[in-house]
């Protein structure tokens, strides 16, 4: 019956999503890019994470991610908001702007490691080849597959999946949700809720939280959309897909942080399958499935961003092409010389020092304008986010 509903749950909401009037909405055809980006590898690996890690106190945590990235995302918004209403920005915010692009080129090369080292290890999961050596060798496979497609075809046809796999995903999503809520439910009602206490406190658990701001980053998509959406859309949009990946992560973590015992499971990139096949058995199929699915186009899309952008910052000196090549380059080094939860680390920190630049043209641009209860909120926000480059560390 469980499974039945589950099923039920992925095609309502999967119609929903694909019902033309909804799918082709100017706001949410906006809003898709970055909600899916949000939602999208965090979801599988931050789940297990915070619930090993700080047990009954994995809420509070993920309020605390979660409220972070919405102050940055308030920081780009206004960014984007100010590119539209200024003809002329003062001279240090133009300055800073090509180093943004560059970090976020840099950013996105990591983020394509762990999104294919995730499908590497989702890949092989229900397989009897399920190890950390199968697993790099399909992420390798996958990442010269994307050299040779953007290398003689582009992107262009591969990027047609994207919206497809996004509606697949949120489905699938809904499901999990449903079986969650159920599991929760009969958990509750026969009083064995489990309050597990924190693995981790003080200052490394600090650097944890720090470590994990790639699985809440994606909201930064809206502000290279201004090719297709203006500031206005943009700026809505990015603040709906940040709200609405609030609820859902919260729901998630709430109904996943008090319902298995500690010793569950061992923590890995994998570990929420182990956790779902005691909810539901058709739970793990489902989401193997939403997995390779979602870190394609997710990597996909990143690769194809950072090829444009390594393009534009450097002038054109460096062609597309040829910063593909650097990045399979380098995302296959970082295959076989670290572990998932160290290239989560990685982008955590290339992104927060993106979002560090953002908040601080947000800051210069407040300051010129003379809003100082912006400039209050942007400077330390800019700190902040150098703190989080300086110091994220990955899971143990």
């Amino acid at each position: 019956m469980l499974n039945a509903g589950i099923l039920i749950a992925v095609v309502l909401c999967g119609s929903l999503l694909f019902y033309p009037r909804i799918a082709n909405a100017p706001l949410w055809r906006a809003t898709i890019t970055p909600l899916a980006s949000i939602i999208g590898s965090g979801f599988l690996v931050l789940g297990p994470i915070l619930e090993v890690n700080f047990g009954l106190y994995a809420p509070l945590v993920m309020l605390a991610l979660v409220v972070v990235a919405y102050l940055f995302g308030s920081a780009i918004r206004f960014n984007i908001g100010r590119i539209d209403a200024v003809a002329h920005r003062p001279r240090a915010v133009e300055r800073i702007e090509p180093l943004a692009s560059a970090v976020l080129a840099f950013a996105y090369i990591i983020s394509v490691a762990y999104y294919l080292n995730l499908f590497g290890a989702f890949g092989v999961s229900l397989t009897t080849l399920d190890d950390a050596y199968h697993a790099r060798l399909l992420t390798s496979a996958v990442f010269l597959l994307i050299l040779i497609v953007g290398w003689s075809k582009g992107f262009s046809a591969l990027e047609r999946m994207e919206q497809v796999s996004v509606g697949i995903k949120l489905a699938i999503i809904a499901g999990l949700l449903f079986g969650l809520g159920v599991h929760f439910a009969k958990t509750a009602q026969s009083g064995a809720l489990i309050f597990n206490p924190a693995t981790v406190s003080g200052w490394p658990a600090l650097t944890l939280i720090f470590g994990l701001i790639v699985t809440v980053q994606g909201f930064e998509t809206s502000r290279y959309l201004g090719h297709s959406y203006d500031a206005k859309t943009r700026i809505l949009s990015m603040r709906l897909a940040q709200n609405l990946s609030a609820m859902i992560y919260m729901v998630y973590i709430v109904l996943l942080a008090y319902v298995f015992a500690p010793g569950t499971m061992a923590l890995n990139e994998t570990s929420i399958i182990d956790m779902m096949q005691i909810v539901a058995p058709i739970l793990p199929l489902l989401l193997v499935a939403a997995a390779l699915s979602a870190q394609f186009s997710a990597a996909v899309a990143d690769t194809s961003g950072s090829g444009g952008l390594i393009a534009e910052v450097s002038g054109n000196r460096i062609s597309p092409r040829l910063a593909y090549a650097v990045l399979v380059v380098f995302g296959l080094f970082l295959t076989w010389t670290s572990n998932i939860f160290e290239i989560i680390a990685y982008a955590s920190r290339a992104f927060a020092a993106y979002y560090a630049i953002q908040a601080g043209i947000a800051a210069t641009s407040a300051w010129f304008g003379r809003d100082l209860p912006r400039f209050a909120v942007f400077a330390p926000l800019a700190v902040l986010g150098v703190v989080i480059a300086a110091f994220g560390q990955p899971v143990e």
